[in-house]
């Protein structure tokens, strides 16, 4: 299989591929469903707002029904996996959930942020991972590309301070916090667009997420909570 082929799949949808690796059992990639244990894995997701375009003008987007991003997400990952012979994997529908940060980090040249989101060098933190496609046969990859954190070289690390309820700590996140905050009126600037501790990192914010797109995730994040 040619990866030139399955990136034009992706692009086609406003996702990209964002690395792959050749698994070994640590990784804890599922086998396939022949029972075979896979010999590559790609992983698929968006930059910035790549994906936006193509989900918001979807049938999954405007039908009303639950998560349309999941389901947007396995119907177009699913015919791409079909299309090009391999099986699709998602970062949700569990618990339990596949480890897709530990895969990112094997793949592409990401890290933990201090907000726990995976920093990339370039994205900053407006990127994703949508899914996975495990192959049976060993392709040909190119090598992961070795950069570092930039968190290591940011002095001020504004994301740490400009939340207002200081739900970013050393200790971790205060989700009950943030859920505060953002269901009150002093919250509607993060509803609206998007978290302002992820907003206050310098690094790829070119490729901030939009007003709608920042919205949408995050009553996506709210309605998750409440309804959990």
């Amino acid at each position: 299989m040619d990866l030139l082929e399955i990136e034009r799949l992706v692009v086609a949808h406003g996702l990209h591929l964002r690395g792959g690796f050749h698994p070994t059992d640590e990784d804890g990639v599922p086998a396939l469903p022949d029972g075979q244990v896979p010999a590559t894995l790609l992983l698929i997701g968006n930059v910035g707002g790549s994906l936006w375009p193509a989900f918001s003008q979807s049938v999954e987007a405007g039908d009303g029904a639950p998560d349309p991003l999941n389901r947007w997400t396995e119907r177009v990952i699913g015919g791409i996996a079909r299309a090009v012979g391999a099986t699709p994997l998602y970062p949700f529908g569990g618990p339990p959930y596949l480890p897709f940060q530990r895969w990112a980090m094997r793949a592409d040249p990401v890290a933990p942020s201090p907000l726990g989101i995976l920093i990339h060098p370039d994205y900053g933190l407006w990127h994703a991972y949508r899914g996975a496609l495990a192959f049976a046969e060993q392709l040909a990859l190119p090598p992961r590309a070795e950069r570092p954190r930039p968190c290591d070289s940011c002095a001020g690390r504004p994301c740490l301070s400009a939340c207002p309820v200081g739900a970013f700590t050393a200790q971790g996140y205060d989700v009950p916090a943030c859920l505060v905050q953002i269901a009150s009126p002093p919250g509607k600037a993060c509803m609206a667009a998007g978290c302002l501790a992820r907003r206050a990192c310098p690094v790829g914010s070119a490729y901030g997420y939009g007003e709608a797109q920042a919205g949408f995730h995050m009553a996506a994040f709210r309605a998750a909570h409440r309804d959990g």
